[in-house]
């Protein structure tokens, strides 16, 4: 029941221009992200003569870069057309634990859309950094990220806490959180540095330090960080209410 490894190597970021305003925006981000790589028209390449970023110019369809992409990068912004993206990038789909995040900054510089694994894959998160440095809107549609409040699947991911629980836990309780229902987060073990929002955590979620301390019934689910066993019996007894965290053991509170 638990989630696929943890990674904590920066991710692979590309940017892609195709069009001459796209190409001068890619060139402003690419100054604010030394460690992305560059993938351009050959006839654009000029705009990135001064970037440190290591530039790809292709002669041919951009048609033909998006499987080497999708294999070499875990972030991808494109300065496209929302419509062209999605067209390009339809048969190269997989999973969402698998495909690479998906990011189209309009012409204009004016929104960041993240398009594909906006949540798991990251692509929310860095929709929102893309938009702070280019002075642009992230436009965001994922419900726990548009709501602010705790994104059940991945909490805790950048401590290296691991997801227990079966995937219809996962998809009920993260229902109970973005409908505003009352939730029990209780934290026995990890960091206290779980929340990273600018915002306050949502009034819907009541913290409790051990799992004794919970009446059960007055809570829709909840969310356990701990290091103890959970038995069979305590997952029946919680059918499709409980979601369990583990953190490494060397952050045990």
């Amino acid at each position: 029941m638990s989630s696929a490894p943890i990674t904590t190597e920066a991710p692979r970021v590309c940017l892609v221009a195709i069009t001459k305003h796209g190409a001068a925006q890619a060139a402003r981000l690419a100054a604010d992200l030394p460690e992305a790589d560059i993938c351009t028209s050959a006839k654009f390449a000029a705009v990135f003569a001064e970037a440190s970023n290591t530039v790809r110019a292709y002669d041919g369809a951009l048609r033909d870069e998006i499987a080497p992409l999708f294999a070499g990068y875990d972030q991808i912004i494109f300065f496209v057309s929302l419509g062209a993206v999605v067209r390009l990038i339809a048969p190269h789909l997989r999973s969402k634990d698998e495909d690479p995040g998906i990011i189209v900054v309009d012409d204009a510089g004016q929104y960041v859309i993240p398009v594909l694994s906006g949540h798991v894959g990251g692509a929310n998160e860095w929709s929102e950094r893309v938009a702070d440095l280019l002075g642009a809107a992230p436009v965001l549609t994922t419900a726990s990220d548009v709501g602010r409040t705790i994104p059940v699947d991945i909490l805790g991911r950048h401590l290296g806490w691991k997801v227990e629980a079966p995937k219809i836990n996962i998809t009920r309780v993260s229902a109970h959180v973005v409908n505003g229902e009352p939730i029990a987060f209780v934290q026995e073990a990890g960091s206290p540095d779980w929340w990273t929002r600018p915002t306050p955590v949502p009034d819907n979620i009541h913290r409790f330090a051990r799992f004794d301390d919970v009446p059960l019934d007055r809570y829709a689910a909840l969310l356990w960080v701990t290091h103890a066993d959970v038995t069979a019996e305590r997952w029946d007894a919680l059918t499709e209410r409980l979601v369990v965290y583990r953190p490494p053991l060397d952050n045990a509170a």
